[in-house]
């Protein structure tokens, strides 16, 4: 085969090098290799079962491809630098080593079919590392949050000061996310899951084969069912992306949340100095670059998306070489399992300022609510018992108060229908204990909800 291309045979002329370097994947394609050689030894195995080439010469194939997977495994295998591609590279150095019965191994197979199982394996792949930092993040939250079920802080809407909630409450809803995400993630490798070998260019083979065999060998539960759309679906590349940017997104949340309270304005945690950074001309500086570098990397992989999105809606059926530029994206968002994997590490190094986070809900009237709840219980309708407060809580910014320090006698001033307990409805710990409806903050909910959050990761 030497350095021709596979398709040489229609040309009389060789390649024009600029064009070579240009259309070759070999370089981009390099981290697929060990998908390309497992779908080989599959179909070669499978060729010989159906007696499509002798069982000897199937098995002289699968040794040398074996060889080859242990040399790419060990980084010792030498890429031929002018290869079209990775199946070419292989195909080559397998046809170098055994003889031109290395060119039976392309029978009743096209690299469209070959590349859409390689790009299958590899999101498989990339699927689990995801969901293994998804859920690392998770539990890390999950650790946090169960010394933190009776720290009471500020429940922000707006970015403002709303209602005191549990901070373990607070860290198990971005749990919730990612448990989304985990399920997000199910849900694409499923897709993902299909052998798409024995499509060819978009056709099907002329030949027995058995694409069955070929799928269990490679663990895949489904087979194609249109040879067309077997080498054109690039859908379970979107599902990908899609689910590591809506994780990024989810962790950018997070992060961000995580720059705000470690600031000295919130003061509500401190990252640890061993997973901080520091300021090249200002002494005192502690900044939270991880999280910084997660909420930047979010932006940067729904671009990701985007492209992926954007080269499938124009492209007519069957294989394009459009879809060679898929890879750059897919590559790319990759990188959020390692960017989840370190924000968890950060996380469970987070050290929580309680009394910080205490004094913060005892200030900017955030009981206000429970005033005006407490008259709704006592017979006076919501909106009626909204306006009360609303006035209520406008005398006392005029006067430079908060709702501290505020006593009964001092409710039914403003209106008789405040009860005996008003003034024990302004502290937050009551207001928390309060919130027993399902999925509130009430701390007995929150333990509940932290079994299950650990029933469920654990599992």
């Amino acid at each position: 085969m030497g350095d021709k291309p596979l398709w040489s045979g229609r040309f009389s002329g060789s390649l024009d090098p600029k064009i070579r370097e240009f259309t070759s994947s070999l370089e981009l394609d390099k981290r697929i290799a060990t998908h390309d050689v497992r779908g080989s030894i599959a179909h070669a195995r499978m060729l010989g079962k159906q007696k499509i080439i002798s069982e000897d010469e199937s098995a002289r194939i699968v040794r040398a491809l074996e060889q080859i997977a242990s040399e790419i495994a060990a980084g010792t295998f030498a890429w031929p630098a002018d290869a079209e591609d990775v199946h070419s590279a292989i195909e080559r150095v397998l046809t170098e080593r055994i003889g031109p019965l290395g060119g039976k191994l392309h029978t009743a197979r096209s690299r469209n079919d070959q590349i859409a199982l390689d790009l299958r394996l590899f999101v498989i792949e990339l699927l689990g590392d995801l969901d293994r930092a998804v859920k690392d993040l998770a539990l890390a939250l999950v650790e946090r949050a169960g010394d933190e079920v009776d720290t009471v802080m500020p429940g922000y809407t707006h970015l403002q000061r709303a209602q005191p909630v549990s901070l373990a409450h607070h860290l198990l809803a971005h749990v919730e996310a990612l448990r989304r995400d985990r399920a997000r993630i199910e849900e694409a490798h499923e897709r993902a899951a299909v052998s798409p070998l024995g499509a060819g260019a978009l056709a099907g083979v002329p030949y027995p084969i058995d694409v069955q065999a070929v799928a269990r060998e490679l663990k895949l539960p489904r087979t194609f069912r249109n040879s067309i759309d077997a080498v054109a679906d690039r859908d379970f590349i979107a599902d990908f992306v899609y689910a590591a940017s809506v994780a990024a997104v989810h962790a950018s949340r997070l992060a961000e949340e995580l720059v705000l309270w470690t600031s000295a304005e919130f003061g509500f945690a401190a990252v640890s100095d061993e997973h901080a950074t520091g300021s090249s001309i200002m002494p005192q500086k502690k900044n939270p670059d991880v999280a910084e570098l997660v909420r930047g990397r979010a932006a940067r992989i729904i671009g990701d998306l985007v492209a992926v999105l954007t080269s499938l809606k124009g492209l007519p059926l069957a294989y394009d070489g459009d879809l060679q530029e898929q890879r750059i994206p897919l590559y790319d968002a990759a990188s959020v399992a390692p960017a989840l994997s370190t924000l968890a590490h950060v996380v469970r190094g987070l050290r929580f300022d309680r009394d910080a986070m205490r004094r913060a809900t005892e200030r900017g009237m955030l009981t206000a609510t429970d005033l005006a709840d407490h008259l709704a219980r006592n017979g006076v309708p919501f909106r009626e018992a909204h306006e009360i407060v609303g006035r209520l809580v406008r005398e006392r910014l005029d006067a430079g108060k908060d709702l501290a320090g505020l006593t009964t006698n001092d409710l039914r001033k403003v209106d008789p229908r405040f009860g005996p307990s008003a003034a024990e409805e302004i502290d937050p710990a009551r207001s928390l204990a309060s919130r027993r409806s399902p999925g509130g903050t009430a701390p007995e909910n929150v333990r509940a909800a932290l079994e299950d959050a650990r029933r469920v990761l654990r599992g």
